[in-house]
């Protein structure tokens, strides 16, 4: 399946004219190209679920919420959607954003909530060997780089040695893997194959990420 160049030529003109009014009177246009994105990401489910446990996809309005932004353009000028992975055995979840110029799926846990991060950076602490493994990984790093993406602290978490020789990973406030795309990419044939071959190099890190959630620090179930 392939996106049709109306999609970003839609969103550009939503970029110059992004009020309510240009809106409304090119709704007609907008719901035809919705559809077709939707339809973009219900393809890329289907090919996650014949390698992974998804238990929910959410495809993102188009219409911001202004009430406490400076910004008060009504829409978004990009596409965006996520999958979740199945329960609380399998941890993490895909993303994918469709923007002129600025497109990119990802991969990992953005902002985890602080048990979960405590835990992360307690085995890191421990032991950071197969992180640093997963970082070392050809598959991963012809997709993603050599490095997780992501918000960090400037200095070492409560309770966390700063001079600790993996304070790199363990002062992170998310583990993300990025992958940009150019919009000669995005409109390409072969583009939901390169996100899905992308997907794929990410379960090694869901994997041990999973592992590592799903177990107290003697490697026990908490299940």
């Amino acid at each position: 399946m392939k996106l049709s160049a109306d999609t970003f030529q839609f969103l550009n003109k939503l970029v110059e004219n992004n009020t309510r009014e240009w809106f409304a009177d090119n709704k007609p246009e907008f719901d035809t190209i919705q559809k077709d994105v939707k339809q973009f990401y219900k393809a890329i489910q289907e090919k996650l679920e014949a390698h992974d446990e998804i238990e929910k996809h959410k495809f993102f309005r188009i219409y911001r919420d202004v009430r406490f932004s400076k910004d008060k353009t009504p829409y978004k000028t990009h596409f965006a959607g996520s999958f979740s992975r199945n329960g609380a055995h399998l941890r993490g979840g895909y993303y994918l954003r469709l923007k002129p110029g600025e497109s990119f799926l990802a991969g990992g846990f953005w902002e985890p909530n602080k048990e979960d991060l405590f835990r992360i950076r307690k085995e890191i602490e421990i032991d950071a060997s197969e992180f640093r493994d997963i970082l070392a990984d050809a598959e991963f790093q012809k997709y993603f780089g050599d490095k997780f993406e992501g918000d960090e602290l400037k200095t070492a978490p409560k309770g966390f040695d700063k001079t600790h020789p993996d304070i790199d990973l363990i002062r992170k406030k998310g583990y993300i893997a990025i992958r940009n795309f150019t919009d000669k990419e995005v409109l390409s044939s072969n583009f939901i194959n390169e996100i899905d071959v992308s997907y794929k190099a990410l379960r090694p890190f869901f994997d041990l990420m999973s592992s590592v959630l799903t177990t107290n620090l003697n490697g026990e179930s908490i299940l």
